[in-house]
C-alpha cells in the first residue's frame, strides 16, 4: 500500500476514535459537529503522535474537515516565501544587503536604505499595503505587483530602517515579486519546483484564482449575529508572498521533517531562520527570518501563526524536542495572538497523556 495512503487510513482511524474521551479534542468542542472546523497534528520524533479533525471543511455541502483538508495558510506562508529568498541567495542570484532602489526601479528614496534582511524580519519599517486597500476593492484583489504599486506612491517610512520591528506583510509581497525577478519563475512555480514538489508536498499550492487549483478545500466562514457566514476571501487574500499558500497537515508534517533534515536548505541556513534578529543598536528581537521566537518552559520554541479572513492557524514547533504542534481553522476566531495558547493548551494536555 502506499505510504501516504496508509498515513491517511491510520490518521483516519484516529479521526473517528471517541473525542469525548480526548482532553485535546475537548479544547476544540466548538470546531465540532455543523461548525467551522480545524485539523489538528501534534509531531514528535519524525512521527505524527496525534491527529483529530474538527467540523466542517464547507457548511454548505456539509463535507467534513479530513487529514488532507487544505486549509489557506495565511502568515505561515511567509516562511515559505523566505526560504524560496533564501535559496536565491545560496544560488547567488540574490544578495540579502542590496537595498530596495537597487531591486525596484522607480523606488522611492528611502528605498536607498532598506536592504532585504530588512524586509525578512520585518525591520524595514515599510507602510503596511493593507492600510491602503479598502474592503470594497474585492471584486478587484490587489495582488503582489499591486502592493509594489502601492508602495511606490508613499515617501515615508515607520522608522529608518534597522531601528525598530513592526510586522509587514509589504514586505514579504516584495519578497514574493524579487522571487519572480530573480528566479525567472512566477512564484507558485518557483516554490513548486525547489520546495513542494522535491518534497512531495502534493496539495500544497500557492494560489491564484482561475490559474491553479486548491483541491480539498476548506472554505473561510465569519460568525455574524450568532451564524456562520461564509467570507473567504478579501480584498488582501490574492497577495501570495505574505500569506497564499494553502496546504494541509499532511503536506506540512513533510516540511516539519525537512526543517531537522537539511532536505532543502542546509542546517546551518535553518538555524539563521530560527536565530533572533538584531536591530542596528544591538538589541534582539523575537524574531527571525520568518519565524517568531519564544520560550516554553525554558525551551526555544519558533513558531507562527497565520490570520485571514476566516482562517486563523498556528504552526508551533519545540526542536530541542523534535515536537511541532499545527492547528488550522477555517474560522475568523480568536484572535490572532489567542492561536498561540491553544497550541500551548495543547502541548499541556499532551504532556499530561504521555505521563
Amino acid at each position: 500500500m502506499n505510504k501516504l495512503l496508509l498515513l491517511i487510513l491510520t490518521l483516519s482511524i484516529l479521526t473517528t476514535c471517541s473525542q469525548k474521551t480526548d482532553p485535546i479534542a475537548e479544547i476544540f468542542q466548538d470546531y465540532q459537529g455543523e461548525n467551522p472546523g480545524a485539523a489538528v497534528a501534534i509531531i514528535q520524533d519524525g512521527e505524527i503522535v496525534y491527529h483529530q479533525s474538527f467540523g466542517m471543511a464547507e457548511l454548505e455541502t456539509e463535507k467534513s474537515v479530513q487529514s488532507n483538508t487544505n486549509f489557506r495558510l495565511a502568515s505561515v506562508t511567509k516562511q515559505f516565501t523566505a526560504t524560496a529568498i533564501l535559496l536565491l541567495e545560496e544560488r547567488g542570484l540574490i544578495d540579502l544587503n542590496w537595498t530596495l532602489d537597487k531591486v525596484f526601479e522607480g523606488f522611492p528614496e528611502y528605498g536607498q536604505n532598506i536592504q532585504i534582511h530588512h524586509l525578512l524580519n520585518h525591520t524595514s519599517g515599510i507602510w503596511d499595503y493593507e492600510d491602503f486597500v479598502p474592503d470594497s476593492a474585492l471584486a478587484n484583489p490587489v495582488m503582489d505587483q499591486g502592493v509594489l504599486e502601492i508602495i511606490q506612491n508613499t515617501d515615508q517610512t515607520y522608522f529608518p530602517a534597522g531601528e525598530q520591528f513592526r510586522y509587514s506583510n509589504t514586505a514579504y509581497a516584495l519578497l514574493a515579486l524579487m522571487v519572480e525577478k530573480y528566479s525567472g519563475l512566477d512564484f507558485p512555480e518557483f516554490l513548486e519546483e525547489n520546495i513542494f514538489k522535491p518534497l512531495d508536498m502534493n496539495a500544497t499550492v500557492a494560489h491564484i484564482k482561475n490559474q491553479n487549483t486548491v483541491t480539498e478545500r476548506a472554505y473561510g466562514y465569519s460568525k455574524e449575529n450568532d451564524q456562520w457566514i461564509r467570507k473567504d476571501q478579501s480584498s488582501t487574500s490574492a497577495v501570495l508572498g505574505d500569506g497564499g499558500i494553502y496546504s494541509n497537515v499532511l503536506d506540512l508534517f513533510k516540511w516539519d521533517q525537512a526543517l531537522y533534515n537539511g532536505t532543502i536548505m542546509p542546517k546551518s541556513t535553518i538555524e539563521k531562520t530560527f536565530s533572533n534578529g538584531k536591530l542596528h543598536d544591538g538589541s534582539l528581537i523575537d524574531y527571525g527570518l520568518a519565524w517568531h521566537i519564544k520560550a516554553y518552559q525554558r525551551e526555544k520554541v519558533v513558531y507562527h501563526t497565520g490570520s485571514s479572513t476566516s482562517f486563523r492557524n498556528i504552526f508551533y514547533r519545540i526542536p530541542s524536542k523534535q515536537l511541532s504542534i499545527i492547528i488550522l481553522t477555517n474560522r475568523n476566531d480568536p484572535e490572532e495572538e489567542r492561536m498561540i495558547d491553544i497550541a500551548e493548551k495543547v502541548l499541556r494536555k499532551f504532556q499530561e497523556r504521555e505521563r
